[in-house]
């Protein structure tokens, strides 16, 4: 069977010349690299940069997408491919750098803090692109794997930034790399912001908005942007908690 597409495709000129989209990959393929290069800036003890490039590989993966689906240049390549960059970026990465920086000295429970985090990422990524057509998309099941990183990352960031070596807090990245680890692979519900759609008109006082939220994050970075994620993390627990007071059983999941 095999031998008959092979031969379909060469007998094709249109199955011939299909290749892959080169657009949303470019940005795909960015924010591989910006979670490479922080495996490398962690390696090298240069755990600032290791961070910032964690971010960055947050900014194109969120193109990607987006760039896909305004330019109807979707595929089952780029998915697979995202998903790939994902656990690089947001899973390997995240968890190396905060072991390099804070847990090296902490034996087995430094690595085995960083696995779960780095088992959670895989879990997610795994989980979420199985359950792509039967979740509200109103809603991410767990957090987001690069909302995880962005947490991880933010505290190494902010702590670096204040000149606050790693092994004086490691115990402090050991939970919070367990929570951001655990908190993944768990079924609470974390807004999606799928539903805003880029293309509709909006009022006038959103630009200023987006202005002053600009401005908020240029002031400090670190601080700001770690506890933006932080709030994030949160909120799911928060979510939780009222959906149960209220009552309210459902969850994320439902039937196609």
């Amino acid at each position: 069977m095999r031998e008959i597409r092979t031969r379909k495709v060469l007998m094709n000129p249109e199955l011939r010349r299909r290749g892959i989209y080169l657009l949303p990959n470019l940005f795909t393929t960015a924010a591989l690299f910006a979670g490479f290069y922080a495996i490398v800036q962690a390696m090298t003890g240069r755990f600032e940069h290791a961070a910032v490039a964690i971010f960055v590989a947050m900014v194109f993966d969120g193109l990607d997408g987006r760039v896909a689906r305004l330019t109807r240049t979707q595929s089952a390549f780029g998915a697979e491919y995202d998903s790939l960059s994902d656990m690089v970026s947001f899973g390997a990465a995240p968890s190396l750098v905060v072991f390099e920086w804070a847990m090296k000295g902490m034996g087995k429970w430094g690595w085995i803090a960083a696995f779960v985090y780095c088992a959670g990422a895989a879990l997610r990524l795994a989980r979420f692109n199985t359950n792509i057509g039967v979740v509200d998309k109103r809603y991410f099941q767990g957090l987001p794997s690069p909302a995880a990183a962005a947490l991880v990352a933010g505290f190494v960031w902010i702590f670096n930034d204040l000149g606050i070596a790693g092994e004086e807090v490691r115990w402090y990245a050991f939970v919070l790399t367990l929570f951001a680890g655990v908190t993944m692979v768990s079924s609470i519900p974390y807004w999606s912001g799928k539903e805003i759609n880029l293309r509709r008109s909006v009022p006038f006082m959103v630009i200023p908005a987006v202005a002053l939220a600009y401005a908020l994050v240029s002031s400090y970075p670190p601080g700001v942007l770690f506890a933006l994620f932080l709030c994030y993390a949160l909120s799911g627990y928060v979510m939780a908690a009222w959906r149960r007071f209220a009552g309210d059983k459902g969850t994320v999941a439902r039937s196609e």
